[in-house]
């Protein structure tokens, strides 16, 4: 295998996550704010606050006692929102700080299933599935209301007919039969609206139900003057739709949870939310810049986002579950294909806006497996659990600039059809050149094919079990495959050996990619893990962990900076190489430390104890700190100087040297130094102010034992120095008598 091209310093370090694409409705009420800027909708335990501009959530709201929302309802005036959770309570909420104002029972005997303010934004209505109807007034705190006498829920009818009632009289001024199960019905503004059949200013209502249809009846006539055409794809019952008269827009719902914004005068659609998304199967990124994302899920539609509005398309085409996908080149042409043994080919034009131009067919199973032509937008390779390939050439006049199919989708035919393995392919991979095929297998087998015919090279063995994904390198002559034996491995494409093998993932590896010009890799498993690799050394340089589900999809920008990740978690996430961000901050914080560094040596020389102690404490580098106390206590003035500097710290400070004591405490060493902070500390700040520090108490259990076991051992020195200073003074010898002398004349 070649060098790598790429030196160390442009290897990446880290992923950050960018984006988060999952779920924020999975049905309920929904409802837009008057300005129409904000969204709201239900999410479990949640209330999800969506920017409709950029499709962030920008806030969650969810209630003390954790159970499912019910029902919520937004003030007319923009400024109250009340939620209902399982537990029967009612919560008001100041939803723009997502803080509680006032929480209370509901008294409702069972769950609320619906609400509604009144137009002073003061009395709110509830419904609960008690059949009981309470009235509370929000501004005075108070119930003013309750009605019984209903039979059952009280909720909305789905008899097939609409009422329109005279609210002076109480009178059913008439009924309307509208041959649907109505979910929802919206009194339209009193103007006329041409494009929708409104001619005069009377009274209009639209409907909304299982048909998936808007319609505009008039109410005088009980005639039906509008009818929405019938979007592509199979019929989607609306669930909800609502009104937001000041931002002149109409919210609809479908059954599968898209969210669809319309213009009220012209019933154009405007933007269109995936609320939810079902298993995530694959994902690419689109477009020349890489400016949307296409998902597959576990759905026979696609879902394409725009990144920067999160605006998102709903593709129809293939009538089973998609299982992947593939990009060409230039951004704008892509495949996919799908249980129903097919495969599409789509193209995004200029305004971002996707269609099917072209299908194929021939797989007599499910067709799992894509891969486009990388020199030029000349062919694909698909791969089935039929155990054979199939190359699908792509028609010039396809391909031509401004070229449009006229009725409907050109069909493609198989130019070559080869039975590559004995069990199911999972994985197709084509070469940088346009002239190599690899095929990956459950038969734990990758082979190497040369197209456009399909003859076999060889066979890559030593997997232990199936594999789940193939690619070849954008630099070397080398294959990555990706197993359910937890490994990837790169092989030789010259003699098919084996030159590395990475481990590290605890369960199937699904997907890998090669990055940093072919000098790393990316790979995800069904763990929920993504992990970085560096070739040269085998090394595992990051593992990112914020998916909770197999990661079956994953997909590199052309630019090498970001990645895309799509899980069992129905989570997509978009992530960015941060690795020159954080070598640059980095280097930024060594170059502070060493300025740092040096102006503490130059106070610690001036003796500028409290600039100096106040620095090393900003540092937060408990040793640096350790260093300045034994500087100020070696000083012949230390006591003074000591209990000087340490009392005019600020309050976060001696908090910080609190716990700074705590470290030095553990260490015969340093325990002295921690003694006499501690002590100026107990001698000096009053008791209550000590009490107050932020985890005093974890702090004081932390140095009890350590300060016990400091104060035995001194014990035990001082009773061995006193039983030391007792033998000296027991074995000192008495004092012998001085010889007598001797006279000379006795010599």
């Amino acid at each position: 295998m070649a060098e790598p091209v790429a030196g160390v310093g442009r290897f990446k370090a880290n992923y950050a996550i960018e984006r988060k694409i999952e779920p924020f409705y999975k049905g309920g009420k929904v409802q837009l704010d008057q300005t129409g800027q904000h969204l709201f909708c239900i999410c479990g335990t949640r209330v999800n606050i969506l920017d409709v501009a950029s499709g962030a959530v920008l806030r969650s709201l969810e209630q003390e006692d954790q159970e499912d929302i019910t029902a919520f309802d937004l003030s007319p005036d923009n400024e109250v929102l009340v939620t209902a959770s399982r537990a029967l309570l009612l919560a008001q909420w100041a939803w723009r700080e997502g803080s509680i104002t006032r929480l209370w029972k509901a008294v409702h005997t069972a769950p609320v299933a619906t609400m509604a303010f009144d137009p002073t934004s003061t009395l709110l209505a509830t419904g609960g599935c008690d059949g009981a109807v309470r009235v509370w007034d929000v501004v005075r705190h108070y119930g003013t209301h309750h009605f019984r006498g209903s039979p059952g829920v009280v909720h909305s009818g789905r008899d097939k007919i609409c009422v329109v009632w005279d609210l002076r009289s109480h009178q059913a001024t008439r009924t309307v039969p509208v041959f649907e199960s109505v979910e929802a019905a919206v009194l339209l503004p009193e103007e006329p609206a041409p494009e929708l059949g409104v001619k005069s200013k009377g009274l209009h209502f639209l409907t909304a139900g299982d048909q998936g249809l808007l319609r505009v009846w008039e109410a005088a006539s009980g005639q039906c003057v509008y009818m929405q055409q019938q979007p592509p794809g199979p019929r989607q019952e609306l669930t909800r739709c609502s009104l937001a008269r000041s931002a002149n827009l109409l919210l609809t719902v479908t059954a599968d949870h898209n969210l669809l914004l319309y213009e009220t005068r012209s019933l154009q659609l405007q933007k269109q939310f995936a609320g939810y998304s079902e298993e995530v199967l694959d994902v690419r990124f689109l477009g020349p810049e890489d400016s949307h994302i296409v998902v597959a899920s576990n759905s026979p539609s696609l879902k394409v986002f725009e990144l920067q509005t999160m605006a998102c398309q709903i593709l129809h085409g293939h009538t089973d579950i998609v299982l992947a996908l593939d990009v060409f080149r230039k951004g704008r042409l892509f495949a996919s294909c799908a249980k129903d043994q097919s495969m599409c080919l789509w193209r995004m034009n200029k305004a971002g806006k996707v269609t099917r131009v072209a299908q194929g067919s021939g797989h007599t199973h499910s067709v799992g497996a894509i891969c486009c032509s990388r020199l030029k937008e000349t062919f694909l390779v698909t791969g089935s659990q039929d155990c054979t390939v199939k190359v699908w050439p792509i028609p010039e006049p396809l391909l031509s600039k401004g070229a449009a199919p006229d009725g409907g989708p050109v069909l493609l035919q198989a130019q070559a059809t080869q039975r590559c393995h004995d069990k199911d392919i999972n994985s197709v991979a084509i070469a940088p050149n346009d002239k190599l095929l690899a095929t990956g297998s459950q038969d734990r087998t990758a082979k190497l094919w040369a197209l456009p015919q399909c003859q076999l090279l060889g066979i890559f063995s030593g997997h232990r079990r199936g594999l789940w994904c193939v690619q070849f390198s954008p630099m070397d002559q080398v294959l990555a495959t990706a197993s359910a034996d937890g490994t990837v491995k790169l092989w030789a494409l010259q003699d098919f050996s084996c030159l590395k093998t990475f481990e590290g993932h605890d369960a199937s590896v699904l997907k890998v990619a090669f990055v940093s010009r072919g000098t790393q890799l990316l790979s995800s498993g069904s763990d929920g893990l993504l992990k970085l690799w560096t070739i040269k050394n085998n090394e595992c340089v990051k593992t990112l962990d914020a998916h909770e589900d197999k990661v079956w999809g994953l997909h590199c920008s052309r630019l090498d900076d970001r990645a895309l990740t799509g899980a069992s978690d129905s989570c997509v996430i978009l992530w960015k190489d941060v690795t020159e961000v954080e070598q640059a901050e980095e280097q930024a914080r060594r170059e502070e430390e060493v300025v740092k560094q040096q102006e503490l040596d130059n106070l610690l020389h001036e003796k500028r104890y409290l600039r100096a102690l106040g620095l090393a404490i900003s540092l937060d580098r408990p040793h640096t700190v350790l260093t300045v106390i034994q500087a100020i206590r070696r000083d012949p003035e230390a006591c003074e100087k000591l209990g000087a500097t340490v009392l005019r710290l600020r309050r976060d400070q001696k908090e910080a040297l609190l716990r700074f004591c705590v470290t030095w405490n553990t260490n015969s060493r340093h325990c002295h130094d921690a003694q006499a902070v501690l002590g100026v500390l107990l001698r000096h700040e009053p008791p209550e102010e000590l009490l107050a520090y932020p985890g005093v108490q974890a702090s004081l259990e932390a140095l009890l034992p350590y300060t016990e076991r400091h104060f035995q051992r001194l014990s035990r020195t001082l009773q061995a120095a006193t039983f030391l200073d007792f033998l000296w003074h027991n074995m000192k010898l008495p004092t012998l008598p001085a010889a007598p002398s001797v006279a000379p004349s006795a010599l």
